[in-house]
């Protein structure tokens, strides 16, 4: 014997069913980061991140150029609503192609510096930094004393010349740094400093920041440029090998008596396609609280971004990192400089 169903009550049941399942898709809290950060103590922050608001996050690694050609691939229907970079220069370039959108928040103004952050308009910020690193200069004391490395402007003196060593000067980190010294210098001055620092080289450049420290402690360069996290990891390493290197060599904080150390950023951003804007805000504010600040400081051997948080790091204090004049020139004024800078290395041949 057959069981007769009626069709409107099977669809109406199915039709229900489906409803409830949408409004529990719905309502579930959810956060797609995009991030160039491969720290494992950032992983502390993101759990409590959720633990606290009930917001799963969702995470793609990549590095800088990695996530930027993902989101330009991905266009309107990219997931994306956070975008975490480690770098200002990285940070402006992904901004130049209309990958992120500008919020505003009155925690993170009140929180973060604005030298630290893009530069604002009508509509917000479109990006933030939430820590900071100093490039410092490395010596050899042995060879070179250190009132002839107190600024940046002396990689230029020919007193160095055969002496200093840098990484690529297109890499981020470096141009960075340039473009800040021409903002300070003027157009003119600044090709002059770079020219200078290319006829100071004691080889090519290659390497990373921790390849520069090394190659001042073996003698093969007398000076050299180095992000301060790089420094710190050596510092705490346990490695015989790695101590030995830190013990041949010095670390100035330049500028002091002038404009500052420069300072650079990891930064993040509300993605332009952003699905779930508000989680990804209230994501960016948490960025800025003293619990984040402070794993950003002692967990990765970084410096907070929110002004008057103590550094507990061994390593940062132990280079003068808790103490330091950090250069105030904002760096989004700064990133319209990048283009700029990288024709006048091609200019003057720093490769």
């Amino acid at each position: 014997m057959h069981t007769l169903i009626k069709l409107p009550i099977v669809i109406a049941t199915a039709v229900a069913a489906l409803a409830v399942q949408s409004q529990a898709v719905a309502q579930e809290k959810v956060l797609n980061l995009y991030s160039a950060r491969h720290y494992q103590t950032d992983e502390v922050m993101y759990d409590t991140f959720t633990k606290t608001t009930g917001i799963k996050i969702n995470r793609v690694d990549a590095d800088d150029a990695g996530i930027v050609a993902r989101l330009r691939a991905e266009g309107a229907a990219s997931p994306a609503d956070v975008i975490l970079l480690v770098d200002a220069a990285r940070m402006a370039s992904a901004d130049s192609l209309g990958l992120f959108q500008p919020i505003k928040s009155a925690k993170l103004d009140a929180a973060i510096p604005a030298n630290l952050r893009a530069t604002p308009t009508a509509e917000g910020v479109t990006w933030t930094g939430f820590s900071t690193r100093a490039r410092v200069i490395i010596y050899d004391p042995l060879r070179v004393k250190a009132a002839d490395v107190a600024t940046y402007d002396q990689l230029a003196d020919p007193k160095l010349k055969g002496m200093v060593c840098t990484r690529s000067g297109s890499h981020p980190y470096n141009l960075s740094l340039f473009a800040t010294v021409v903002e300070r210098l003027g157009d003119a001055e600044g090709e002059k400093w770079l020219k200078g620092v290319v006829d100071n080289m004691a080889r090519a450049p290659k390497g990373g920041d921790t390849d520069q420290v090394k190659a001042v402690a073996s003698g093969e360069c007398g000076v050299a440029l180095s992000n301060t996290y790089y420094v710190a990891r050596l510092l705490k390493s346990t490695k015989p090998e790695d101590r030995a290197v830190m013990e041949k060599v010095r670390i100035v904080f330049p500028n002091q008596g002038t404009s500052g150390t420069h300072v650079n950023i990891a930064g993040a951003a509300v993605a332009k396609h952003a699905k779930n804007r508000d989680n990804a805000i209230q994501f960016m504010e948490f960025l800025s609280s003293p619990f984040a600040q402070d794993y950003f400081a002692n967990g990765n051997n970084e410096f907070p971004a929110v002004k008057g948080l103590k550094i507990a790091n061994p390593a940062i204090k132990a280079m003068g990192g808790d103490t330091f004049k950090a250069e105030t020139i904002p760096l989004g004024v700064v990133a319209k400089n990048m283009t700029k800078v990288q024709q006048m290395l091609d200019r003057v041949g720093y490769k």
